[in-house]
């Protein structure tokens, strides 16, 4: 067994136990079998990209979390940094950090992009927004919020969200996120 497979047998086996939880309640939480559960938390079967995602999501974390806290890394180099561009809005977005307790993501919104975000998006994290450079109009609700550089805003219990760009130039934020307890 590799290095890695041995480090994500120890991590999924703690974040199991550290849920209380038994195989048989991750089995029928994650649709993953007891049998593949014992043989990954042994070390004895390399899981896949599903099983992970499936056990992951089943443990309450993202797959990026999971592998994160396998590979034990605690720096995250700006060109190892994930970055997502929406095709349609030029939205972008930087993974600063993920895999602890604390998510640290940097936006660029480009000028007048208005993007909404459901209730449930908001679920299980606690967010909280800080202005980098530019102008930010946060609808959340009902309430409306108009950030500057420097603002920071903690996001209350979740709500419908936009996030709109009402000037002509770009604006960026940083979002820290942690799972909300309970």
């Amino acid at each position: 067994m590799d290095d890695l497979a041995e480090s994500l047998a120890v991590t999924l086996r703690t974040a199991r136990r550290d849920r209380d939880l038994s195989v048989n309640a991750l089995a029928e939480r994650s649709g993953v079998s007891r049998a593949m559960i014992g043989k990954i938390e042994r070390g004895a079967a390399q899981p896949t990209a599903v099983l992970l995602g499936r056990l992951s999501g089943a443990l309450g974390m993202t797959l990026s979390e999971l592998v994160a806290r396998a590979e034990g890394n605690r720096l995250t180099r700006r060109a190892d940094q994930p970055v997502w561009t929406d095709p349609e809005t030029g939205y972008h977005r930087r993974a600063l950090s993920t895999g602890g307790p604390l998510e640290l993501v940097e936006v660029e919104l480009p000028p007048g992009t208005d993007i909404s975000y459901p209730a449930d998006a908001y679920a299980f994290k606690h967010q909280q927004i800080w202005m980098l450079d530019g102008r930010l109009r946060f609808h959340e609700g009902e309430t409306v919020h108009e950030l500057d550089t420097g603002d920071c805003l903690q996001l209350g219990p979740p709500t419908p969200t936009r996030f709109v760009n009402p000037t002509d130039e770009p604006c960026r934020y940083l979002v820290a996120l942690t799972k909300r307890n309970g």
